[in-house]
């Protein structure tokens, strides 16, 4: 499972980073999902191997432009493509509203089908390796988090359990491997009690715009990553909250105090510089997080990509 940063910048992009966008590669295969595309997402899609053929589903955290202004022209570039097979779009219910009046008034004609989830009934949506499940956040505006959690865990049958239950070789235990629930003798099977999985789940929980951070505890439960924003410093707290942001140590401090083991930052202000000898610095941000917080700390750039593995260690994959 691998997270790959389309943009970092909070509001407006800058010369070095675009506005928010997230991309959420599975283990295996091609298929990934992009949580939230301000404007210009498509043309850093351009500069990965990303394919809007393999896209699985387009997550919004919610209305505001710098977070879904680039949804109308990647679907645009989808469509002019080639592209066929449906997309999912879990987003607040504003969101399909707008991109109705734009593809009308633009005279947008998409060839594949688009499946609307509305954010804002705390939908869990089940892909066929990602369970996503939605948690509301405290912003301007109706905001969530996403949490993804592997469906598909590499694990061995219980043998000693099957043979206890009596149920026989062949087919059922196949079908229980696979992750498929059986009936055998009048019985429903759980294909869970029948399997030793090798590893915990992965699970990442990507947050929207956000002021109070301690929403997310039954979110981040079982998590190894949360990737927040931290759009200023301690110094600019009652910005923040008068904007409905997170400051830099109050999100560290929330992921301290439930012993996150990694925690990604991004979403920074344009008034943040990324030379750490500018002032103010993206590296006075990183100092102060790292103040509070033990576990590993990453703040993200435009087009870094970390690696989650099956043993739950997190890391940056150097660029080639």
């Amino acid at each position: 499972m691998n997270l790959l940063f389309l943009g970092t910048s909070a509001g407006v992009p800058t010369k070095t980073r675009n506005v928010s966008g997230v991309a959420l590669r599975e283990s295996k295969g091609k298929g990934w999902y992009l949580i939230d595309c301000g404007e210009g997402t498509q043309h850093q899609v351009l500069h990965t191997k990303l394919s809007f053929h393999s896209l699985k589903a387009i997550l919004i955290t919610h209305v505001h432009g710098d977070h879904c202004y680039g949804l109308p022209s990647i679907l645009a570039s989808a469509a002019m493509g080639g592209r066929k097979a449906p997309l999912t779009i879990v987003a607040p219910a504003g969101i399909k509203a707008w991109l109705e009046v734009t593809c009308d008034v633009t005279q947008l004609c998409l060839p594949f089908a688009l499946e609307f989830i509305y954010s804002d009934d705390l939908s869990s949506i089940e892909f066929e390796n990602m369970a996503v499940a939605t948690f509301s956040l405290s912003h301007r505006v109706p905001c969530y988090a996403y949490a993804f959690t592997e469906r598909k865990v590499d694990a061995d049958l219980d043998v000693d359990t099957l043979a206890q239950k009596g149920i026989p070789r062949g087919p059922l235990w196949g079908q229980l491997k696979q992750g498929f629930d059986v009936e055998f003798a009048g019985e429903q099977l759980q294909s869970r009690d029948y399997l030793i999985f090798k590893h915990k789940p992965r699970k990442v929980v990507i947050a929207g715009d956000n002021d109070q951070p301690e929403l997310l505890v039954e979110a981040c439960a079982g998590a190894q990553v949360l990737v927040h924003e931290a759009t200023y410093t301690e110094a600019m707290a009652q910005k923040a909250g008068e904007v409905g942001h997170s400051y830099a140590k109050q999100v560290a401090k929330f992921a301290e105090t439930i012993k996150l083991p990694n925690l990604v930052l991004t979403h920074f202000s344009p008034r943040y510089q990324l030379s750490p000898h500018a002032s103010p610095s993206i590296e006075d941000i990183r100092k102060e997080a790292q103040s509070v917080y033990s576990g590993s700390l990453y703040l993200a750039r435009d087009f870094s990509e970390y690696s989650l593995d099956k043993a739950g260690r997190f890391a940056e994959i150097e660029s080639e």
